[in-house]
């Protein structure tokens, strides 16, 4: 068993849709490739059919994952949150305290993290970093570069 996750509707939607895809249309697939493959003859030097079995693993490996994550997911209920301070689903707006560039992100599971999307894994060091934080307070967030120090400026849900 996994660790649960908490996810927000759209994010539950949108792994569930990716579920539904790969057991229809990625097992369909590969099916359809195994099959051209064994038409080919000989299947002992067929190096299709090798290749269309090796995916066809892969599939059923990402669909086991999906299916365990899916099984330990739970929708964050927004009205038991503490509002206060930093935490899941919050969008926190922080300040770089040595170049004084401000920056929004919205705190998410692992697996909707999106940085183009400004969403941040709870499990990055920026994640780590700011959870519990609340505004006005600095977090110190440990990264390549050395410790960098944040300002929190706001925090909405």
């Amino acid at each position: 068993m996994g660790n649960i996750q908490y996810y927000t509707e759209e994010g539950l939607k949108k792994l569930k849709d990716e579920l539904h895809e790969l057991k229809t249309k990625g097992r369909a697939d590969i099916a359809k490739q195994i099959a051209e493959a064994r038409d080919k003859g000989d299947l002992s030097e067929n190096a299709e059919y090798d290749a269309a079995k090796d995916a066809q693993g892969h599939l059923e490996l990402k669909i086991a994952k999906l299916e365990n994550v899916l099984g330990n997911a739970r929708i964050l209920d927004n009205s038991k949150l503490d509002t206060s301070k930093v935490g899941i689903l919050s969008t926190v707006k922080i300040k770089n305290l040595k170049n004084g560039m401000t920056v929004s992100y919205t705190l998410v599971s692992e697996e909707e993290a999106d940085l183009k999307a400004n969403k941040i894994s709870l499990a990055s060091p920026f994640g780590k970093g700011l959870l519990g934080k609340k505004v006005g307070e600095v977090a110190q967030i440990k990264a390549p570069a050395g410790v960098l120090e944040f300002e929190v400026l706001d925090i909405s849900y």
